[in-house]
């Protein structure tokens, strides 16, 4: 990783590769003075990128990489960071930051909505409504969340949010997280490691997958994983889309070993129109739109001004990327 606090860094110049609103950038310019906010349309990176001491941007490519010799950090303005080349940037030796936490609030909110649809019907009913029917023949399909067991994959800002959520609807809430030793929130009943993500699975009635996109998460949840599953479980994904192997979700759908599933990624992205998931009753799609929120612009400044503070003073940052594990 990189070595972000061995001194005070050099910041002149700040690179904003965003549409951020006069406001944010106004107070960005206050509350970093002395720092140079510069907000460059795409015509103008070119010209503005090798005078960059730091960018704000959700990627670079490798040719804007090679022309930021001044770059000491990039923060990108998603959480996820599988689309930049890691390797490159921790070459060059420049910390990439990421807004991790950032969406915790409407995530964990979105994933509650999913699962309350199913349990009340709420696809069902719509369909009906749109057709103007009177449909009430679901009522034994109605089931409450109370009592049961939810099983969040990735237990960071937003799974534990989630677990918040659930534990007030009187749930209980088990987790997998890659070092499950460093934290003990008292939220989750159980919080285990990822040799434990069968045994956790196989018990619960919702899984909930609140995990980044690497190599060691694309097609986890593969058919024999989703095998592993209870009989009539629920499958929630808000993390990238690769991380379930699509046809044997499918299958596991079709069969009625899911009982549903609560997509906001996919694979591939956007879903192709003649993809079988547009058809199925018992799938909610949201078009990767969970992280919609409209504190977003509030929360990136935040984190920009506050990075931008630590990385001048020579603190440690907030969010930074582990380049071993990618995330």
């Amino acid at each position: 990783m990189a070595d972000f606090s061995a001194s005070p860094r050099l910041l002149e110049t700040l690179l904003l590769r965003w549409s951020f609103p006069d406001q944010a950038v106004e107070r960005m310019r206050q509350s970093l003075r002395g720092i140079q906010i510069v907000l460059a349309s795409e015509s103008e990176l070119t010209e503005l990128i090798p005078s960059a001491d730091a960018v704000v941007s959700w990627q670079l490519s490798d040719v804007e990489l090679d022309a930021a010799m001044r770059l000491g950090w990039f923060q990108s303005i998603g959480a996820g960071v599988e689309r930049l080349q890691l390797g490159r940037f921790r070459d060059r030796g420049v910390i990439v930051t990421n807004t991790s936490g950032m969406h915790a609030t409407n995530i964990a909110e979105h994933l509650l909505a999913m699962m309350l649809a199913f349990a009340r019907r709420l696809p069902r009913v719509i369909r009906a409504q749109e057709r103007a029917e009177w449909d009430d023949d679901f009522r034994g399909e109605i089931f409450e969340l109370r009592g049961q067991t939810l099983h969040v994959v990735g237990y960071g800002e937003i799974g534990r949010r989630l677990a918040h959520n659930a534990r007030a609807l009187g749930m209980r809430v088990t987790a997998t997280r890659r070092q499950p030793g460093q934290i003990s929130d008292g939220v989750a009943d159980e919080i285990g490691g990822m040799d434990r993500l069968t045994e956790h699975i196989s018990a619960a009635d919702h899984v909930a997958i609140c995990l980044p996109q690497t190599s060691a998460t694309v097609r986890l949840f593969d058919a024999a994983t989703i095998g592993r599953m209870k009989r009539g479980a629920y499958i929630y994904n808000i993390g990238r889309g690769p991380i379930i192997e699509t046809n044997a979700m499918i299958d596991a759908l079709a069969s009625g070993h899911l009982a549903g599933a609560g997509l906001d990624v996919t694979d591939p992205e956007p879903l192709p129109a003649d993809s079988p998931l547009w058809q199925m009753p018992n799938v909610i799609i949201t078009a990767h739109t969970a992280g919609s929120t409209p504190h977003f612009v509030e929360r990136l400044t935040d984190i920009v001004i506050e990075n931008a503070r630590r990385y001048r003073a020579g603190e440690p940052l907030r969010n930074v990327v582990d380049f071993d594990q990618g995330y």
